[in-house]
């Protein structure tokens, strides 16, 4: 059985590790195009793993409402780094402080998921 935990944290850390090497790159167009390109795979890659870990952590009964729970942060947490990333430009006139906060952040969800523990749910019995 594949651990779903591996995978999300090989995304996140996969995310980082792109952000860097295009941080570090000369910008010309094909970097822009490699760089959209490897993010744009990994933009919707955490998905399936995040659907089947919610699933095995709480079961299936509830996984709707849970993953629209989770959607909804991801959703303020695209917000903030938008937001955030506007004002730190308006005060020091460069992005370069949200790459490294989105590199660390990425560092950050990579690492989260690796203490996961990946236990089978219990059944629940339901009312006849």
């Amino acid at each position: 059985m594949r651990r779903m935990k591996i995978a999300l944290a090989g995304v996140y850390f996969a995310r980082a590790l792109i952000i860097v090497v295009f941080f570090f790159s000369p910008k010309v167009p094909i970097v822009f195009f490699l760089f959209a390109a490897a993010i744009g795979f990994t933009y919707l890659s955490t998905v399936p793993p995040t659907i089947g870990l919610v699933a095995k952590l709480h079961g299936t009964r509830y996984m709707a409402t849970l993953f629209g729970i989770v959607m909804l942060s991801h959703q303020v947490g695209g917000f903030l780094g938008a937001w955030l990333g506007g004002k730190a430009f308006e005060t020091t006139g460069s992005y370069d402080w949200m790459w490294g906060a989105d590199i660390a952040l990425c560092l950050a969800a990579a690492a989260v998921h690796l203490p996961i523990r990946e236990a089978r749910p219990q059944a629940v019995a339901v009312a006849a």
